[in-house]
C-alpha cells in the first residue's frame, strides 16, 4: 500500500480512498470492497439494523429485498465489538443441492446481488481487541462474475452425472490487503461451498473426495473505511449504488446466463458449453429456496 494513516495500534491501519478517486468510480469498477461493520450499518440503514441482540438483514422474501441490498454469507452469527448478534437471515456458507431446480435457483441467488462476508481483524500487539470488517463482494464486476460463473460451469463439465464439492475462497487476497502484523482471526468465513449430491449409483470420484475443487477468487480490493463526513456520504451514496435491484430484461429461458456459454443455464447444467465473448445479461431478481436461507430460528452447529 502506499501509505498508512495514523490509527490506535489495536486496530489495522489502512489508507482511505479519497472521495475524489470515489466519485471517479463506476460502481462496476469496484471489484472488491473493505469497510468497518459499524460503519456499514450506519450508512446503510435499510439493509441493516441493529435490534437488542439481533442483527437483522432483510431476507428474499420480505419487500424491502427487491429494492436492493446484499447477499449475506454467515453460519447465523457475528461477532460486533465483542458482542455476539444473532443474524436474522444470511444465506448459509455450506449448502447441499440435490436437484437441477435448486442449482439454478442457487446460482442465481448468489450472483443476484452484491456478497458481504463478515471478518473479525486484530494486531498482533494487542489480541484482546479486535475490528469487524465488512467485506464486500461486487458480483456484478465482469471479472469477479466471470471468476465465479466458470467455476461453476468448469466443475459441472468435468464431472459429467456425478456429485461433486465447489468451493469459492477470498482468504488470500483478503488477508493479503492488510498490512503486516494484523491477523484476520476467522478467515474461515471468507469462503462458501455448495455440494451438488447426483443420483448415482456408483460415485467413486466423490466417495474418496476426487471431484472436491476450490476456486480461490481474485481481485482489487477497494478500502471504504473513513472519518470524514464528505467521503462518508460519497460511500452511501456509492453503497446505494452497488446494492440497487437488477433489472429484468427478458424470461428465464431466453436468457444467456453465463459467460462461457452460448445458451441458457440449461445448456451449462448439461455441460454444452462453448466460449462466448459479450457479458451476461443481468439476472433476474431473488427467488427464495428453503435449503440456502438460514433464519434466527434455526440452530447453528458452529457457534
Amino acid at each position: 500500500m502506499a501509505g498508512v494513516a495514523c490509527e490506535p495500534a489495536s486496530r489495522p491501519s489502512l489508507t482511505s480512498i479519497s472521495s475524489g478517486e470515489l466519485r471517479s468510480l463506476w460502481t462496476c469498477d469496484c471489484e472488491l470492497a473493505l469497510l468497518p461493520l459499524a460503519q456499514l450499518l450506519r450508512l446503510q440503514p435499510g439493509a441493516f439494523q441493529l435490534r437488542g441482540d439481533q442483527l437483522v438483514v432483510p431476507g428474499p422474501g420480505e419487500p424491502v429485498a427487491t429494492r436492493g441490498g446484499f447477499n449475506v454469507f454467515g453460519d447465523g452469527f457475528v461477532r460486533l465489538d465483542g458482542q455476539l448478534y444473532r443474524l436474522s437471515s444470511c444465506i448459509k456458507r455450506y449448502v447441499e443441492l440435490t436437484n437441477y431446480c435448486d442449482y439454478k435457483d442457487y446460482r442465481e441467488t448468489i450472483l443476484s446481488k452484491p456478497m458481504l462476508f463478515f471478518i473479525n481483524v486484530q494486531t498482533k500487539k494487542d489480541t484482546s481487541r479486535e475490528r469487524t470488517y465488512a467485506f464486500l463482494v461486487n458480483t456484478r464486476h465482469p471479472k469477479i462474475r466471470r471468476q465465479i460463473e466458470q467455476g461453476m460451469d468448469m466443475v459441472i463439465s468435468s464431472v459429467i452425472g456425478e456429485s461433486y464439492r465447489l468451493q469459492f475462497d477470498f482468504q488470500e487476497v483478503v488477508k493479503n490487503f492488510f498490512p503486516p502484523g494484523n491477523e484476520v482471526v476467522n478467515g474461515e468465513n471468507l469462503s462458501f461451498a455448495y455440494e451438488f449430491k447426483a443420483d448415482a449409483l456408483f460415485d467413486f470420484f466423490y466417495w474418496f473426495g476426487l471431484s472436491n475443487s476450490t476456486v480461490k477468487v481474485d481481485g482489487k480490493v477497494l478500502n471504504l473505511s473513513s472519518t470524514s463526513p464528505e467521503k462518508k456520504e460519497t460511500i452511501k451514496l456509492f453503497l446505494e449504488k452497488m446494492s440497487e435491484p437488477l433489472i429484468r430484461r427478458s424470461s428465464f429461458s431466453d436468457r444467456k446466463f453465463s459467460v462461457t456459454s452460448r445458451g441458457s443455464i440449461d445448456d451449462v447444467f448439461n455441460c454444452n458449453l462453448s466460449p462466448r465473448s459479450s457479458l451476461t445479461e443481468p439476472l433476474l431478481t431473488v427467488l427464495p429456496f428453503p435449503s440456502v436461507l438460514e433464519s434466527e430460528e434455526t440452530p447453528n452447529q458452529f457457534i
